[in-house]
């Protein structure tokens, strides 16, 4: 499900232009836009041509709190409207023109382009340069899911058990950066607070029934089997407990050495169920994890770049055995092993399905965002490894890829998802002045 979020709309006009048929237009708009998937829309009904028109306007939508501004030009108008709105509206802009009507009489109808190119001009002149323009019958979707981008991290609950993984300096975070960039503040929790979260042994029993009827667990004890389980519930119940959106997990040494098992089969399992759970305490893959859920991609993971082949122009997608079970390819033997931490894993074992791919990490560096996007299809591979994986072909050749991920310093996870998901984030990017890598 898409994130949810508030619109205001403000249709402008001028009276020596068509605004009747402006009117007609909006009339139609505002419905459109009213059946938007969780999209809230607040608007004045009424076409807005003068400055106290616009000012009442900008004070019903900022008591709004409204995510987005939309300015749609129905035709040409007075310059101090979008000033107005923007003045008092705190929150990014579409500037949004509309098709010229056929011509009536020789005398152009509606000039909204005109009135587009107008108030991109006044904002860019007042340095208000982050505005995104549409022109067409429709709101700019992709614009629209930018949105929803920006709002769920300014609006996630983010935690951390444990710390990063031992050594793995670059998935850090400058916590007053990251505020500074998203509003978000991550609070920490200890690994044993997890440990030691309760779990009923109906609860545990449920778990344990669920996971025998995904994977093979002939590989695995019957105790390192209720310590998934069991880590199954702990885990759910501490989400729910503190309200979180993601959690980033310590999840090696101290996982095998102290609990008993790594999560990585635990966290499988809860992942297929839209849990955020980022392995290795990597909190920039679970914000990534979590821009991909909110524009509606379903089941985001981490992986790393594990291996090329610049000969055959693929990549190989691998994590210890952590993606989430729902991905599985079909035909594989889905299991779970304990190669990984001296025998002591859980993790699971399967490929994941084939289909088309959107990658997309969320990336710091010195105290500065940006954002590392790329496309690609995964494709079929058989059963050779432990852990989950895929083999990818990016829509450039992977060496290209490689060089940019190398050259530009990011970080070795990323997010995935199945599905075309990379327009809102270069959307998003620009409104938050994030560098994007691609």
């Amino acid at each position: 499900m898409k994130e949810a979020i508030t619109l205001g709309v403000v249709c402008l006009a001028r009276t020596t232009f068509d605004y009747a048929a402006a009117k007609e237009l909006w009339d139609g708009i505002r419905s459109d836009l009213e059946a938007i998937e969780n999209v809230r829309i607040v608007a004045p009904h009424a076409l807005v041509f003068e400055v106290d028109e616009a000012k009442a306007a900008a004070s019903q939508l900022a008591r709004a709190q409204v995510d987005g501004l939309v300015i749609i030009s129905g035709t040409f108008h007075l310059g101090h409207l979008a000033l107005e709105l923007v003045k008092t509206v705190h929150a990014p802009v579409l500037l949004w023109g509309l098709p010229e009507l056929p011509y009536n009489g020789g005398k152009i109808r509606l000039n909204s382009v005109c009135g587009v190119n107008l108030n991109a001009s006044n904002l860019f002149k007042s340095g208000v340069q982050n505005y995104h323009v549409t022109i067409g019958e429709h709101i700019d979707m992709n614009w629209v899911d930018a949105i929803r981008v920006l709002k769920v991290l300014s609006r996630s609950h983010i935690g951390i058990l444990g710390y990063r993984a031992h050594g793995f300096f670059n998935l850090s975070v400058a916590d007053l950066a990251l505020y500074r960039q998203t509003g978000i503040l991550i609070d920490h929790y200890e690994l044993s607070e997890v440990w030691n979260f309760p779990a009923s042994d109906e609860a545990v029993q449920a778990r344990t029934t669920q996971l025998r009827s995904i994977f093979d667990v002939s590989g695995i004890t019957a105790e390192q089997l209720h310590k998934v389980a069991m880590l199954a519930v702990k885990l759910q119940g501490f989400l729910d407990k503190y309200a979180l959106d993601a959690l980033a997990i310590r999840c090696w040494p101290e996982f095998a050495a102290e609990y008993g098992i790594s999560p990585c089969a635990a966290m499988s399992l809860l992942q297929s169920e839209h849990r955020i759970l980022a392995c290795e305490g990597d909190v920039e893959g679970g914000l990534s994890m979590l821009m991909h859920r909110a524009v509606g991609a379903e089941t985001p993971f981490l992986f790393d770049f594990s291996q090329v082949d610049f000969e055959k122009d693929f990549a190989l997608f691998w994590h210890c055995g952590v993606a989430p079970c729902n991905l599985w390819d079909g035909r594989c033997v889905r299991s779970l092993d304990t190669y990984f931490a001296g025998g002591k894993g859980v993790t699971a074992d399967f490929v994941l399905k084939e289909g088309e791919l959107s990658v997309l990490r969320l990336d710091s560096s010195e105290g500065k965002y940006r954002v590392f996007l790329q496309r690609a299809r995964a494709i079929p591979m058989e059963k050779e490894l432990k852990g989950t994986y895929l083999k990818a072909k990016f829509d450039v050749p992977v060496k290209q890829v490689l060089d940019k991920v190398i050259g530009k310093g990011v970080a070795h996870h990323a997010s995935v998802v199945y599905g075309n998901y990379i327009e809102p984030f270069r959307i998003a990017a620009k409104i938050a002045g994030w560098e994007v890598i691609e």
